[in-house]
């Protein structure tokens, strides 16, 4: 996308600005934006939040265990706020889990399904969100909710299989 202040380069800053219940976006390249004071724009670093996360409940690891990748300690990444490569999550799981599991109530990522997704994978990302809260309800012993859960998944299923 060309940027729509110069119309030449790429747009890399993307800002969307809602005013009296009208939403402009705005695409600009970075010579523009830095022109327009809009280059810095940063309402906070994710670096700070995951530092903070970290801070109360720095388990104790030993300063020997690194990244075999980047060689990165745990005590370096609470620091810093940031993993040193994609190895970090593997090599410090455990230490990770509860201050992931805080941030997002959940330890996996599941994402969002893009709009012009087809039926067949909104669907299945539906039907998993049914079947995680039955689930949950049979755990919490909410049986009533359980059975409409069960009927609703039954229901879908069956609609899927008619296709």
């Amino acid at each position: 996308m060309l940027c729509i202040n110069c119309g030449k380069r790429q747009a890399t800053t993307h800002i969307k600005q809602t005013v009296n219940g009208q939403t402009h976006e705005y695409h600009l390249c970075p010579e523009c934006a830095m022109k327009l004071g809009m280059a810095s724009f940063n309402p906070f670093d994710l670096s700070d939040l995951w530092a903070s996360l970290f801070k109360n409940e720095t388990p104790a690891v030993s300063e020997t265990v690194k990244c075999p990748s980047c060689g990165s300690t745990f005590e370096q990444i609470a620091k810093r706020g940031k993993l040193g490569c994609p190895e970090c999550y593997k090599t410090f799981y455990d230490e990770l889990l509860p201050s992931l599991r805080k941030l997002h109530g959940k330890t996996h990522h599941t994402g969002k399904v893009p709009g012009n997704a087809d039926e067949s994978t909104k669907t299945a990302r539906e039907l998993k969100t049914l079947q995680e809260q039955l689930q949950a309800a049979i755990e919490s012993e909410e049986y009533e909710k359980a059975a409409q859960l069960r009927d609703q998944i039954r229901m879908m299923e069956q609609q899927e299989g008619d296709q």
